[in-house]
């Protein structure tokens, strides 16, 4: 297995924005579950990602699929009360970080409740009214 998806194993669903950079292309582009707009670079990446933590429980992967650069890794938790499953897609670069990271999720009422806890966290933290124009 790649070094960087092992790391990504231990450190993507503790919620630690910084240690999540460490893993990150400096233009790596995000394609969340929640929208259809697609947020780029590593500073905005990680503290998506890192509310993210926050917000799931009893994550784990179930299954990693992938070799060289392309990666499905499969994956539980909980948001709230509600399960949820999904596939993280990860395309590394050369340099083995993450240039591409695109999350597919079910059920819709779960993907509606990580919507609703993310959009609750990210009002709240300052971080977020540089990365706006992402938003638009």
């Amino acid at each position: 297995m790649h070094p960087t998806i092992q790391r990504m194993q231990d450190i993507i669903a503790k919620g630690d924005d910084a240690a999540i950079a460490t893993i990150l292309a400096e233009k790596v582009e995000f394609l969340p579950p929640t929208y259809w707009k697609t947020w780029t670079g590593r500073d905005a990446v990680a503290a998506v990602l890192g509310h993210v933590g926050h917000i799931f429980s009893d994550f784990h992967y179930r299954r990693i699929i992938g070799d060289g650069l392309d990666w499905a890794m499969e994956f539980q938790c909980k948001i709230g009360d509600l399960d949820a499953v999904g596939v993280d897609l990860i395309t590394l670069d050369s340099d083995g970080m993450i240039a591409k990271f695109e999350v597919v999720m079910r059920p819709h009422k779960s993907i509606g409740a990580l919507r609703d806890a993310m959009n609750a966290r990210v009002m709240t933290d300052p971080r977020f009214l540089k990365f706006k124009s992402a938003l638009n």
